[in-house]
């Protein structure tokens, strides 16, 4: 009874299988070969538009290369820019501290040229002894009352 069953469950399968077949090929709005066509024409259609989306992307892509390029290429600019204004302040901070070093140094020369001259002024014969002060002292005898 079983194996009944299954042979007739096979069978209203197949009969299924027919009919809908036979419902398909009657009912079908196209040929084969004009679904064949569409289907292809569909594929064709699909691969355009990929290679057209693809082209736009790649134009995208490199239109956004080019911005990052030339911002880049900005904030190099930028960098050299205050590179160079640091090297101009740096150098004018150099000329400042050349010129108050060669002042101090004529101011100390001039110092010691006067030292000089007041030393060899003091130790002249007949001008007395100039001591660690500078001062001078007579040799005369004093008087008293």
């Amino acid at each position: 009874m079983a194996e009944d069953n299954r042979i007739n469950g096979f069978a209203w399968f197949l009969a299924g299988l027919g009919v809908g077949a036979l419902a398909g090929i009657l009912y079908a709005p196209k040929s084969g070969r004009e679904t064949r066509d569409d289907l292809a024409n569909s594929a064709r259609e699909g691969t355009e538009y990929l290679r057209n989306r693809s082209k736009q992307v790649a134009d995208q892509v490199g239109t956004l290369v080019d911005k990052g390029k030339e911002q880049v290429g900005e904030y190099v600019d930028r960098g050299r820019e205050a590179v160079d204004r640091g090297r101009a302040q740096w150098e004018d901070f150099v000329e400042r501290g050349k010129s108050l070093v060669g002042e101090q140094g004529s101011r100390v020369a001039a110092a010691v040229d006067a030292g000089r001259q007041a030393y060899k002024a003091g130790s002249a014969p007949g001008a007395g002894t100039a001591g660690a002060t500078g001062v001078t002292t007579s040799t005369a005898p004093t008087t008293g009352s």
